[in-house]
């Protein structure tokens, strides 16, 4: 495990891959993309791709193993939220939510309230989260900044 501070995206649903890739570049920080498909990522060397196996949660696991107190996770899975909190990680949602100690209970109660709703009522009668805007992707890039930041100025 390395001291340095690294960035773990969930990458196959990411809206803000390219976001990432700026602010990391800005930072001089490691970029670590996990997916379970292949897909572009920038011939750059801060930028490393990992494509897992297909198996459930393969990628979730990856990045869970690895999130440490310098580790940022780039997720909007609640669960794998949850797992890299409890292992110390900062953790953010593309939105530019923050994932902390403090609010990922209510965030898991209700998901599981959600998923519970949906398979009362079918699909069709609950709506999925708000569509992604350009005022997300702002927020997102400040949250992101101000992590790492934080996370160098920690030594």
């Amino acid at each position: 495990m390395t001291d340095a501070v690294q960035i773990f995206v969930d990458a196959d649903a990411c809206p803000v891959k390219d976001e990432i890739y700026r602010v990391a570049y800005r930072h001089e920080v490691a970029v670590i993309v996990v997916s379970n498909s292949h897909f572009r990522v920038p011939a750059h060397p801060l930028v490393s791709r990992i494509v897992v196996s297909d198996a459930f949660d393969a990628a979730d696991d990856y990045i869970a193993e690895r999130a440490a107190a310098r580790t940022v996770v780039i997720t909007s899975d609640i669960l794998l939220a949850d797992r890299c909190v409890k292992a110390d990680a900062s953790v953010l949602a593309p939105n530019g939510r923050p994932f902390t100690a403090d609010s990922i209970g209510a965030a898991v109660a209700t998901r599981a309230i959600m998923a519970d709703l949906r398979a009362g009522m079918g699909t069709e009668n609950i709506g999925g989260p708000p569509p992604f805007t350009k005022a997300d992707r702002s927020k997102f890039l400040s949250a992101l900044d101000d992590i790492l930041v934080r996370l160098k100025r920690q030594v």
